[in-house]
């Protein structure tokens, strides 16, 4: 699919496959966000999948996939991608989601950054990371860990997996 729209953005969430606590057997990465705005943010529904905004006649696997090396520093793991379909954020832009198998030191990861007026209205800018930090969560942590309307994604990998989906209270199974 060709975006048309800016509001429109495309991420990746990396999983891997490990004995984990929740009996799902696989983790997922999540990210949080950087720069001064989000550093007093609660921990609970602000980490989001790496994702970015689809250029202009970009495709969303290509989106994805260029977001996430920006934000993670690394290239996506080679593998088949898993379509976990669009969430509706609040502010009504619209992220689609793939799931891609591999795994990745977190102490690696090194993200672009982005320049903001810090403090507001000082006339001085700084830059930020995009991404100040990523980590991996069971499902059950992840869906408290990310933004409300990106939780879908993870039951949607636990689906395709047929991994049952521990703890989510939302499984048609």
């Amino acid at each position: 699919m060709i975006a048309t729209t800016s509001r429109r953005s495309a991420g990746i969430l990396l999983y891997r496959r490990v004995p984990v606590p929740d009996g799902s057997g696989v983790e997922v990465l999540v990210a949080f966000p950087g720069g001064p705005i989000w550093a007093r943010k609660p921990d609970a529904g602000s980490w989001s999948v790496p994702k970015g905004l689809v250029d202009p006649g970009e495709s969303d696997w290509d989106a994805a996939q260029r977001e996430y090396a920006e934000e993670i520093g690394s290239p996506v793991p080679d593998g088949t991608p898993i379509d976990l379909g669009e969430v509706r954020l609040k502010s009504g832009k619209t992220v689609v989601g793939f799931a891609v198998e591999g795994d990745l030191d977190t102490t690696t990861v090194v993200s672009n950054t982005f320049d903001l007026m810090w403090p507001p209205r000082s006339g001085r800018m700084q830059s930020f990371p995009e991404i100040d930090r990523a980590r991996w969560f069971t499902p059950e942590v992840a869906r408290a860990k990310l933004n409300p309307a990106q939780a879908p994604f993870v039951d949607r990998l636990l689906d395709a997996l047929d991994v049952p989906a521990a703890g989510s209270g939302s499984s048609s199974r």
